[in-house]
This record gives C-alpha cells, structure tokens and sequence, in this order.
C-alpha cells in the first residue's frame, strides 16, 4: 500500500505547522465564539440584572469544548460528517481530561479528525461508519489519555501560578516576555493561557506581556503604518509583524524589553491579577479582551481562578484602573517607543522595517 499515497488523497499532513500552528489557532478562535464571548455576555447580564443575558452567556460557554474540538477540524479541512462528529469528542475529552480538558482536547479532536479523514467515503455506508470511527477513536482514547493530560497541563499550570505568587518579580517578567512572544508567533497566545489555567498574577503578567507586543509594535510603527497600522496592530494582532521580523530580528528586541519591564511592573507594583477565563490572559489588547477579562475577574471570578489561585471579586478602586490603563496602554506605548528610537539611532532598526504589506 502507498501509504504516502493515502495521506496526501486524504488530505492528512503531518506537520508542526498543521498541529502546531493551524489546529492551535483555530482551537483559540473556538474558545472565543463560545466561552471568552459567553463569559461577557454572562458579566454584562449579571452586572446589568438582565437575567437573559446571564443564562445567554451560561449557554455559549457551556459550548467550549465541542466548539474547540469543531474548529480543530476545520483547521485540518475534515470533511463534513468528521467535522460533526468531533463535538463528542471535544465533550468526552474535555470532561475526563478535567482542569486541563482544553490541551487533552488538542490533542484527541487531532487523532479523532485525521482517523475519520481516512475512513471517510471509503465505503458505501459511509454515513455511519465515518462518524462511528471518528467517536469511538476520539472517546476510546479520551478514556486513556485525556486524565494524565489533563493532569500534567493543570500541574503545569498549577506550578506556573503558585510560583508567580512566590517570584512575582522575576515569574512575572519571564510570564509576560514568553507568552508575549508566543502572541507574535504564528501560534495561540491565547489557547495556550487557557490550556494551562493561567490566573490571578500570572494571568496579569501574560496580559502585560502581550499588551507590550501589540501597542508597542503598534507605536514604534506609526511613522511607517500611520493609523491603519495601529488600529490592526493594537486592536488586532501584533503577528503581521512576523514577515518583517524574520527579515530584521532586531525590531522585535523593543516589545521584547517593554515587556519585560511591564510583566514585574505588573505583578510587584500594581499586583495586576486576571482573574476572568483564562484564554482572556492571551489576548492582550485585541478587542480589548485582555482588560474585560480583568474586569470580570475582578467583578465575578472564574472557576478556574477561584481553584488556582483562590480568587474572590473585589470593588475596583482608582489604583485598579491605574494599574490596568498603564500596563495595558501608556507603558507599551512609552517603553517600546523610546527603546525603537535607540534601535534607529543605532542603525538595528531602519525606516521601512516596519512596513506592512
């Protein structure tokens, strides 16, 4: 059998780029059509005293698991019958796979897809066989492996969390330089935040980290990118960079620095928890994500960050918003630009570096 052969007709490619990349991304687009959106949705209700609203935003984040496991399908092209069929086993997976359902969910909603991709029209019976193969693999192997994935990622996570509480210096600038970074590449930010559980400082970290990236490459490339630029940059994504940075290295090292600054800033200084779902820590200033889930930590908890790290709601003061304003805005902003300013005069950094296509 041309084993070769069969992949490339069933369309299944085995790459870090297609599990890493495209499934992982896809994964984190799930998350915010069902639990980030539903999470505010349910805030907004439950602040507002409109009960619709609340059991509105109860009913979309209930849906995150099968919506994680359909997306993933999606990004690896699974037929229709596959792509269905998988919001069982982003359930089971989910569910056995405990706090760290969503990296077991990865994981199973990959092998389910790639297994119904290759049964699928293979027979004249199809519409049973395929989606009972795509089930059955994904649950079956639910069974056996989404509990010590799940465990791992909450233990991880766990680990990550509590040791922030004990470093917050030196956990919190090394959380928000990674995760930032991670929010440029080509790969989830924010799935990543969500798969490992991250709360309280640590989420505030990865916040500021990721807020760094995207004001600051927004600010250092205004003079090329003018407003267009800073809107998709800073309200989008800080990853249209990605093409300039592999030509010129040397413009990620502002953000980079910002970030760095920002993430112990965050955690020592104004003590910046995020405390909301956990995806939100990713998300950095891309539709303002990243400070509404600030805000609904600190209004209604989530629980995750109640079991992590023992969240309770609390009444914003002035110095909350202080804290979130400058380590979401004015410190990317400010930092990136005069560390840009050093790298032009230098010669590291050259007009039209910047530029976007």
């Amino acid at each position: 059998m041309d084993v070769k052969g069969f992949l490339k007709r069933k369309n299944i490619v085995i790459s870090a780029k297609r599990y890493g990349v495209d499934a992982l991304g896809a994964m984190a687009q799930g998350l915010f059509c069902s639990l980030l959106i539903g999470t505010i949705i349910k805030t907004l209700g439950q602040q507002l005293n409109v009960a619709f609203l609340a059991e509105m935003g109860g009913f979309a984040s209930a849906m995150s698991a099968p919506a994680m496991a359909i997306a993933i399908g999606y990004a690896l092209q699974a037929p229709p019958l596959v792509l269905f069929s998988l919001a069982a086993v982003g359930q089971a997976a989910n569910a056995l796979g405990g706090a760290g359902g969503p990296l077991a969910v990865l994981f199973l909603a990959i092998i389910a897809a790639e297994f119904g991709k290759a049964v699928s029209k293979e027979t004249r019976i199809d519409l049973l066989v395929t989606p009972f193969v795509t089930i059955f693999v994904g649950v079956s192997l639910s069974y056996l492996i989404a509990p010590p994935i799940g465990k791992v990622a909450d233990a991880f996570g766990t680990l990550i969390n509590q040791t922030t509480l004990l470093q917050p210096f030196w956990m919190g600038m090394a959380v928000s330089v990674l995760v930032g970074i991670a929010l440029t590449l080509p790969i989830s930010s924010a799935a990543i935040c969500h798969t490992l559980g991250l709360a309280g400082l640590a989420g505030g970290a990865a916040v500021a980290g990721c807020c760094a990236q995207m004001v600051g490459f927004a600010v250092m490339s205004f003079r090329e990118n003018r407003w267009g630029g800073l809107v998709s940059q800073g309200l989008g994504t800080s990853m249209l960079q990605m093409g300039n940075i592999v030509k010129n290295p040397r413009i990620w090292i502002p953000p980079i620095l910002a970030s760095a600054i920002t993430g112990p800033l965050a955690t020592c200084l104004f003590r910046l928890e995020m405390n909301g779902a956990a995806i939100n820590a990713g998300m950095g200033t891309c539709g303002l994500c990243g400070q509404i889930g600030v805000w609904t930590g600190w209004l209604a908890p989530s629980e995750n960050a109640v079991a992590k790290v023992g969240a309770v709601a609390v009444s914003p003061t002035a110095f909350h918003w202080l804290g979130l304003i400058l380590i979401s805005f004015v410190l990317p902003a400010v930092l990136t630009w005069v560390f840009g300013e050093l790298l032009r005069k230098l010669g590291w950094i050259k007009d039209g570096d910047l530029t976007l296509n």
